[in-house]
């Protein structure tokens, strides 16, 4: 019966997280990574067979995470809540936005895994259902006002903030929820 692993996939990947929000994706090479924790490069390699894998599956579990709350907002019939998750989860996850919003998906791996090639593809599958599925229930909702609102609006608003490495000030929730509310019809 073997050991064991000493390094879970999550501390792996927080340790990749640390490096990534910090010094970028390029800094976030397997030896990096492996110093940071403390761990043997062997140990990464184990459990992610490349650098791209793991940095891949870093970039996923981020984006799940961050779309709970959205979706979440959007089942329970209030866009605004979905409109504030942004500003909220940037603040609640600093590390974890910056890497999902300063840094473009092509721009983190080489080449992106062929075995997360379907999870990589759908990984938007689940915010354009929960779009889809509140547009439908709001005859006259034009699709296009509701992405700008709830996913234009707060990306915009928390990206400048981010790209200076500090959270989003709470009058940017204001200033979103405000936007929202002119530009969406009252639920």
């Amino acid at each position: 019966m073997g050991r064991p692993p000493k390094f879970g996939r999550d501390q792996i990947l927080d340790g990749a997280l640390a490096i990534v929000a910090e010094d970028g994706p390029g800094a976030a090479t397997m030896a990096a990574i492996a110093a940071r924790l403390g761990a043997p490069t062997g140990s990464l390699y184990h459990r992610f067979g490349s650098r791209d894998l793991l940095i891949a599956a870093l970039w996923l579990r981020g984006v799940h995470r961050f779309q709970d709350g959205f979706v979440a907002a959007l089942a329970a019939g209030d866009p605004y809540a979905a409109a504030l998750h942004t500003p909220r989860w940037c603040r609640d996850h600093p590390a974890e936005a910056a890497v999902l919003l300063l840094h473009r998906r092509e721009d983190l791996t080489a080449r992106w895994p062929a075995e997360l090639g379907a999870e990589v593809a759908g990984a938007d599958t689940r915010v354009r259902a929960a779009l889809d599925a509140f547009a439908a229930e709001r005859p006259g909702l034009d699709r296009e006002r509701l992405v700008f609102a709830l996913v234009d609006v707060p990306y915009g608003a928390v990206r400048r903030h981010l790209l200076a490495r500090r959270p989003p000030p709470p009058l940017v929730d204001d200033l979103v929820l405000a936007t929202c509310q002119a530009v969406l019809p009252p639920p």
